[in-house]
């Protein structure tokens, strides 16, 4: 996993580095970042760059005096003034300035435009000219390399604010809030993480990698059994919504338990016909799902009681989460959507909206449970107050049934013997890498289905090949 900074967390750790290693130059480092990725994104053409005034436009300068030495390079100061320094090498280098309006115009041949003018010190939004430059580079397709993150984005949430969409961000040691998170993520491109040298701590925010997917599997070994691999009972769907049982069922068999224990309310023909390997008795379970589909069922309350009882970890899903025991047992994951999580702290639906960490952090320490606060960006909050954020994938995922999927998944892997957090990570980063390997409409039971090609293709991809004499 990755560590994920605010601007003030990233601005102690550089300070860190300034007070132990007099003289050292990250500027200079942060430009040779920014020149590889610029070199790979356009190797020959017109580069046009935007630089505001602060370390943020340094970096794009000196990255700016090397490109230079290759192709032309225009400099346009859009706020009027420029890191010193930074604008004495891209002159000597032969950059040539511009005003807006050239610069704009000039976007007809570049190959580039680098966008350094506003970092991780910069306010959210763009001066009206800037909104023309960045919008005339989108309209026209000319690839937008940022650094550091694209200007007029709020470096510490995923609120969308007039910025750079850039096609490729660079930025230095980890990455910040805005690159991972809602809508802001989505004007970032692709993120490179480049390592100047300034050591990011635990910050207490996360951001899960597919080799953290593969590395953290459970996968069985030549001693394993049923009951070793997990056993989940499943208490979901009803005779009202039977559905329900079908998706969490392939959910959990798609994800590799031992054995599935259907403890539901739905026919039980009806799941049989669809996987004869689900057991339709009651016995020991790891771990247990409940609440999916169960609509208004009468005997709610006592069924989630019995599943306390038990003491087994629970996955609590849709309607059992208007029921929360206060004595949930211990490595319990609760999966609540925005709405749910609102209705579960008493709050707006646009509260949670606006801040959906800090709402999973709530609702986490308030119920002493896991959350997985499901959509675009998928937040695992624990009682620590520590956040996860799973990979991420397709929009196509978000339709009815794919959480009663994801949390038959989550049950699977707290049987397996995971900490609930991590078995959210895992089942909430399937799910979206599946749907990016199989884009495209899928239903949520047939995208489950393609789980295990998944699993074996990040296991393989993790162990290598084998070595043979």
């Amino acid at each position: 996993m990755r560590p994920v900074a605010t601007s003030s967390q990233m601005r102690t750790a550089e300070e860190k580095v300034f007070a132990e290693q007099q003289g050292v130059d990250l500027m200079g480092r942060a430009a040779e970042a920014v020149v590889s990725v610029a070199r790979v994104m356009a190797p020959s053409g017109p580069v046009v760059v935007a630089v505001g005034p602060g370390n943020n436009g340094g970096d794009g300068l000196f990255a700016a005096a090397t490109l230079a030495a290759e192709r032309e390079v225009l400099l346009w100061l859009a706020m009027g003034t420029a890191h010193e320094a930074g604008l004495a090498a891209a002159s000597e280098a032969g950059c040539r300035e511009v005003d807006g309006v050239e610069a704009t115009e000039s976007l007809v041949d570049a190959s580039l435009v680098l966008d350094a003018v506003l970092g991780i010190g910069g306010r959210p939004g763009l001066p009206d000219d800037l909104v023309t430059f960045a919008a005339a580079a989108d309209s026209l397709g000319v690839p937008v390399l940022a650094v550091d993150l694209p200007s007029g984005l709020d470096t510490d949430s995923g609120a969308m604010h007039p910025s750079f969409r850039a096609d490729c961000t660079v930025t230095f040691g980890a990455p910040k809030p805005c690159h991972v998170i809602g809508d802001a993520s989505e004007r970032c491109g692709d993120v490179v993480v480049a390592d100047i040298g300034v050591p990011v701590a635990d910050t207490g925010l996360w951001v899960a990698q597919q080799s953290d997917v593969a590395l953290w599997w459970p996968v069985p070994g030549p001693d394993s059994h049923k009951y070793t691999r997990g056993v989940v009972g499943l208490d979901a769907g009803s005779a009202s919504y039977p559905g329900a049982a079908l998706l969490s069922c392939a959910g959990a068999l798609h994800a590799g338990p031992g054995m599935v224990r259907y403890l539901g309310g739905a026919p039980q023909t009806l799941v049989l016909a669809r996987f004869p390997s689900i057991v339709m008795a009651d016995g020991r379970v790891q771990a247990m799902v409940l609440g999916s589909g169960w609509g208004d069922l009468d005997d709610a309350a006592s069924r989630l009681a019995g599943a306390v009882e038990r003491g087994v970890p629970l996955v609590l899903d849709a309607d059992a989460l208007r029921l929360l025991p206060s004595d949930l047992p211990e490595n319990s994951l609760l999966t609540p959507h925005a709405g749910e999580l609102a209705r579960m702290l008493g709050i707006e639906r646009d509260a949670v909206d606006t801040d959906p960490m800090g709402s999973a952090r709530e609702a986490a320490s308030r119920f002493g449970a896991t959350v997985l606060l499901k959509g675009g960006t998928q937040y695992i909050a624990t009682p620590s107050g520590n956040v996860t954020l799973a990979v991420r994938g397709p929009a196509w995922t978000g339709q009815a049934g794919s959480g009663d999927t994801l949390a038959g998944m989550c049950g699977t892997l707290l049987a397996a013997g995971l900490q609930a957090d991590r078995a959210a990570v895992l089942a909430a980063s399937l799910q979206a890498m599946t749907a990016s390997h199989h884009p495209g409409p899928h239903p949520p039971d047939v995208l489950a289905s393609f789980f295990p090609e998944v699993i074996a293709g990040l296991l393989d991809a993790a162990l290598g090949p084998i070595a043979t004499e």
